[in-house]
């Protein structure tokens, strides 16, 4: 760890976090939700919200794959995904779905505004996000594909779109 120069949990609770939220809705899987656990803290995501049937932590297999993020990055457990989003929509985020959907953006046409804050939501592993969540979200970002297949697994698509929107929020408030 000192070689590799990272800091502690404690140093991780106590440091400026990116404006944005990480919004999981009925994942299945409990590696992919681990996973985006592990990506949450490489960026230091401000939190996750784990909505519907997404598995909370303490979970042996969320653990296999997050190695230790669950206790880096702040959760939460909502039942309902659109009472989550209605929630941070009080609060002033900006509500991001990554989906495939009729006027979705691509991640380079993502502009963020300084000093705003922003939730990025994943879908579940076979149906998506949800439509009635859909409905609610202020835009959508699509990660383009150009082989045979229409989708990536959730937690691929997760580390893509939050390597892009961490990049420019960066440069937004630098």
């Amino acid at each position: 760890m000192t070689a590799l120069n990272r800091i502690s949990v404690e140093e991780f609770k106590e440091s400026p976090k990116l404006p944005l939220v990480v919004v999981l809705d009925n994942i299945r899987s409990q590696h992919n939700t681990g996973s985006v656990f592990r990506t949450a803290d490489a960026f230091r995501v401000d939190g996750i919200l784990l909505c519907g049937i997404t598995a909370t932590p303490p979970n042996r297999e969320i653990q296999k794959t997050a190695l230790g993020a669950t206790e880096s990055v702040r959760w939460e457990y909502h039942d309902s995904t659109a009472e989550a989003i209605k929630e941070l929509k009080s609060k002033g985020y900006i509500i991001i779905a990554a989906e495939q959907a009729v006027g979705s953006i691509m991640p380079e046409e993502f502009v963020p505004v300084s000093g705003m804050k922003y939730a990025l939501i994943f879908g579940n592993e076979v149906m998506g996000v949800e439509d009635e969540v859909m409905d609610l979200c202020d835009f959508c970002i699509e990660i383009p594909q150009f082989g045979t297949k229409h989708s990536l697994n959730v937690s691929v698509s997760a580390g893509i779109l939050i390597w892009e929107v961490y990049k420019k929020l960066i440069d937004a408030t630098s």
